[in-house]
């Protein structure tokens, strides 16, 4: 190794899928600080693949938990849309063979939008069943946020094209189903089948808030998303609520007090 150059040990690093402790030791000890540094990195990318692996791994406890119980059809739900003051509220329902493999899975809220959009295709892919519910503003305002939320959950759990024998859910329990459930509070960071439905739903509920924007282009609804942010309340107090405002939201109904 003392007769190649830095470079042509880079590149020799960079082909290799595991390399030996004692190499690694001997270039953490070389006298150039080149080869010293590209052993530290090295080090440090393994460190963050085991990690990584470590994480997928654990994300199927919940799942290997209720499949020891005799449970075969477990779907994960989550919903994407509580907090915003415009546009639908969005539930995503998943069943995933035990055990895949989809690196980088996680969290919706984790990830970037790009990332969010190649996972959305993984995971209809590889599913097993999947499904999407959609509540609108309407029936938002009717019945409040809580009770949509739900309704947009028992449509997404009804969308599945495979009968779920038990639902893990993301911090909630849904009222008005028989199929038996779990709440896991932050689950979507913790389950393989509700990482999975809260991307569905987020990726699901970021495309129809696109389509308002083309719809509605005062209010920037492709780039908020609906939430309350400082551009998305400018325009809503300069132009008034359009169709898709969730009326019965304080920051709307204030404007509507004012017209």
């Amino acid at each position: 190794m003392k007769q190649q150059t830095i470079e042509q040990i880079r590149s020799w690093l960079d082909k290799q899928t595991d390399v030996p402790d004692h190499i690694l030791d001997r270039m953490r000890r070389d006298t150039r600080a080149g080869v010293r540094a590209i052993a530290e990195s090295y080090l440090k990318k393994r460190a963050r693949a085991r990690a990584e692996r470590e994480r997928m791994a654990k994300l199927w406890d919940y799942e290997r938990t209720l499949a020891a119980q005799g449970y075969q059809a477990i779907a994960g739900v989550d919903e994407a849309g509580r907090g915003p003051l415009a546009g639908p509220v969005v539930a995503g329902a998943c069943i995933l063979p035990l055990g895949i493999e989809i690196p980088g899975l996680n969290d919706s809220k984790q990830l970037a939008p790009e990332e969010r959009e190649r996972l959305f295709d993984v995971i209809q892919a590889n599913a097993l069943a999947y499904g999407v519910g959609i509540v609108d503003v309407d029936y938002i305002d009717t019945y409040n946020i809580l009770q949509s939320t739900y309704e947009a959950m028992r449509r997404a759990i009804q969308a599945l094209q495979v009968q779920p024998d038990h639902l893990l859910n993301d911090a909630v329990t849904i009222p008005g189903v028989e199929i038996p459930q779990l709440p896991v509070v932050q689950g979507d960071a913790k389950s393989h089948s509700i990482a999975a439905a809260s991307i569905l739903a987020k990726v699901t509920r970021d495309r129809l808030m696109q389509e308002y924007g083309k719809l509605y282009p005062k209010y920037g609804f492709e780039k908020h998303m609906g939430y309350h942010t400082p551009e998305h309340i400018e325009a809503l107090q300069k132009y008034g609520p359009c169709p898709i405002h969730r009326r019965s939201f304080a920051p709307v109904a204030a404007v509507l007090e004012r017209v």
